[in-house]
């Protein structure tokens, strides 16, 4: 069966609108607002939403608007998947200028905007969904838009409009990046929960460290193979999402769309699965862009290797290879797993390319050795 990438170019509106209908069940349709959802949702998310409600009432009484922050999204020329999230806010806040030092601990100060209105306009169409319980839009519209970098502009009432960037694949684009954050291409030291909460809510954000090398390594790949996007997942919170992305420019990593979690209870269990959003979102990946071989990034420190290993004996057809950041010895107990074995690569669970090295150097070495670049 041809891909989305193959056909939807020639479909006309109505089966566009039908591939949108199929992938809008990839997420859990918002409340529609002054309906009830308090009986259908687990202890700890009725609770959060008392505190947030009334936590609400008062800043709304002083002030207190709604604003828009806008994630990068994706899509191929026909459809677009757009993410945002409503959140309440000073009405000066805007216009602020960029904060010098900007402590983690600020990211997680927030209070969602529930159930609003948020209306999306691509590629000249107008759309129109509504945010979830804790203020998130993730929703695939039809928009046909041109390969390469794009805008959607997003508006909610009173406040003022917004473009989110959007990555357009070409169609005729065969490879991809897939890459983890923490301790792939950023020092988190996870999963030690002291130092983990150090490095999220204490320390700045411009004294995070790069992992050696593989911001080299990820331009040379792009250059390698134009057109190539590049996708950072992490089980890392929406919170912190402007962090990263000024972290990745800042450290001259490729910009691409970020696929992250909202931390906290969720409609049926006290906190989300960090590997079932990795999971998922890697079959997602494989739908909605059949035609492409991702080249996996990760590190041995967590579940990377067990996650890729599983993706690609599941779909090896959309899995060119796996690379591995090695961590040290002491990294890896400190990190709270065992030493890797020596050695530099070996074979994948269905025979991919499976690559292994302490730094971006390394690894691009082997990537050409494999022939992958």
């Amino acid at each position: 069966m041809a891909g989305p990438s193959r056909w939807i170019s020639r479909a006309g509106p109505a089966r566009v609108a039908a591939i949108v209908d199929v992938w809008q069940g990839w997420r859990v349709p918002p409340t529609p607002a002054g309906q009830l959802a308090v009986p259908n949702l687990h202890r700890a998310a009725r609770i959060e939403d008392a505190v947030h409600q009334l936590v609400e009432r008062r800043l709304r009484r002083t002030g207190w608007r709604m604003n828009i922050v806008a994630y990068a999204g994706y899509g191929r020329p026909g459809w677009v998947r757009v993410m945002c999230r409503v959140l309440l806010g000073r009405p000066d806040t805007r216009q602020r200028g960029r904060l010098d030092k900007v402590r983690g601990w600020r990211s997680f100060t927030t209070l969602p905007a529930k159930h609003v209105t948020v209306h999306i306009e691509a590629g000249g169409v107008r759309h129109e969904t509504q945010a979830d319980r804790s203020g998130f839009v993730d929703t695939l519209v039809e928009a046909d838009l041109p390969p390469g970098w794009g805008t959607v502009r997003l508006s909610v009432p009173d406040a003022e409009p917004v473009d989110a960037p959007v990555r357009i694949l070409d169609p005729e684009v065969t490879f991809g990046i897939l890459s983890d954050i923490d301790d792939t291409v950023m020092v988190t030291a996870l999963p030690r929960p002291l130092l983990a909460a150090w490095n999220t809510f204490v320390l700045d954000e411009h004294a995070r460290n790069a992992v050696p090398g593989m911001a080299v390594l990820y331009e040379r790949l792009v250059t390698a193979h134009p057109g190539a996007p590049v996708f950072y997942l992490s089980t890392g919170a929406w919170n912190v999402a402007p962090t990263l992305t000024r972290f990745l420019s800042r450290h001259l990593y490729p910009a691409g769309p970020l696929l992250l979690t909202d931390w906290g209870p969720t409609a049926d269990r006290w906190f989300r699965s960090g590997m079932e959003h990795k999971r998922s979102t890697l079959a997602r990946l494989a739908k909605e862009f059949p035609d492409v071989r991702w080249l996996l990034v990760g590190d041995d420190g967590q579940h990377d290797q067990e996650i890729y290993r599983e993706f690609a004996a599941a779909h090896p057809e959309n899995v060119a290879g796996v690379a591995i950041r090695r961590l040290s010895p002491t990294q890896s107990v400190l990190a709270g797993s065992l030493p890797a074995p020596a050695g530099a690569s070996s074979a994948g669970p269905v025979g991919q390319k499976w690559l292994s090295a302490p730094d971006g150097a390394g690894l691009w070495q082997l990537l050409r050795d494999a022939g992958l670049v």
